[in-house]
């Protein structure tokens, strides 16, 4: 008895946890009606986890409200010219402060802050990195920041790419990399896939990726910054594991079996221009072929060109029988076009 009631407890505190950061003033009686019990049975586990530290409290009673505490946080300043070594970062500062946490979630953190703190030594050609930690008793947030030329813009004139937008396409397609000998272009694809939320800012161009949602959000910044900044937060008892992401995306048992991308197509565009022409089309298409599945993602796309769909869905169809290539998000116009030059691969062959 004494133990269903314990965890009826912890149940209710985990409750409280998870939103009372989106509902300070009214999580007390969402959780009496969430678990049907009092306001003042509520208010016990409040003042708990208010004595822990795990929450702050403000206000008097009527208008009391709450929020999540940090129960660890510090930022740090490294110094690229001495010989950084991420392992060495994670070991003696982040794997520290993370504690005691399941270990799927400590698996998570270390792919992904080893991956973009290395990213930021190989390839930012800066002199300082910043790393500012929090946790919570929910989540966990980490932010990165290194004052070198922008992975956007160096990306961009890596590949000679009109704009920064276009340098995005190209990491969100994935194995994409500066330095091909060091590394196989796939830590950002996959480490943005991991967390749930994920967000880069470098130049006037920020990209943010949320787990839950299947586009990735890109917008442009009137003004812009130097260097580049990453941003991941965690649930600190999340269920997901480093081995369902590689495996949603991965054939075969080794991480090198990257084979499967989604493309978010309305990055191809230059502007606000409609995709109509074979150029755009190829622009999307570039490196796809190291793939063995590719998914277009058509989300905040109205309509496309024939000469468009037709690069893509036949022409390169054509040209590559053994992929597969399908889409997804598209509304009935993109549908219709599609199927229209499909129709026509058919005929031919």
């Amino acid at each position: 008895m004494m133990t269903k009631v314990r965890e009826r407890g912890e149940a209710v505190r985990r409750y409280i946890v998870a939103h009372v950061d989106k509902h300070p003033t009214a999580i007390a009686k969402m959780t009496a009606d969430k678990f049907d019990i009092t306001r003042q049975a509520v208010n016990k586990h409040l003042q708990k986890l208010v004595s822990e530290n795990a929450l702050t409290q403000e206000g008097n009673t009527r208008n009391r409200s709450y929020k999540l505490a940090s129960l660890v946080r510090w930022m740090k300043h490294y110094d690229l010219v001495e010989g950084l070594e991420e392992d060495r970062v994670w070991r003696d500062d982040v794997a520290l402060s993370l504690g005691q946490l399941p270990q799927n979630a400590l698996d998570i953190w270390h792919h992904g802050f080893t991956e973009m703190l290395n990213n930021a030594i190989d390839h930012s050609e800066g002199t300082v990195i910043s790393v500012v930690f929090e946790k919570t008793a929910a989540s966990t947030r980490i932010s990165i920041h290194d004052d070198g030329v922008g992975i956007f813009r160096k990306i961009q004139t890596a590949l000679k790419l009109m704009d920064e937008r276009h340098a995005v396409l190209e990491l969100a397609k994935g194995k994409l990399t500066t330095d091909p000998a060091r590394h196989t272009g796939e830590g950002i694809f996959f480490s943005s896939r991991m967390f749930d939320y994920f967000e880069t800012l470098s130049g006037g161009v920020y990209f943010s990726h949320q787990f839950d949602r299947n586009q990735d959000w890109i917008s442009e910044r009137d003004k812009s910054m130097n260097g580049t900044s990453v941003f991941m937060e965690l649930n600190n008892h999340t269920a997901r594991t480093t081995r369902k992401v590689f495996d949603k995306f991965t054939s075969g048992e080794g991480f090198g079996d990257f084979t499967k991308t989604v493309v978010p197509v309305r990055l191809a565009r230059y502007g606000e221009e409609n995709l109509v022409s074979r150029s755009q089309a190829k622009r999307l298409l570039a490196r796809v072929d190291r793939f063995q599945t590719v998914i277009f993602d058509f989300h905040d796309v109205e309509s496309i060109g024939h000469a468009f769909a037709d690069e893509i869905f036949r022409v390169f169809a054509t040209q590559h029988p053994k992929m597969m290539l399908t889409e997804m998000n598209a509304n009935s116009a993109v549908k219709r076009m599609i199927n229209r030059v499909r129709g026509g691969a058919d005929q031919m062959g």
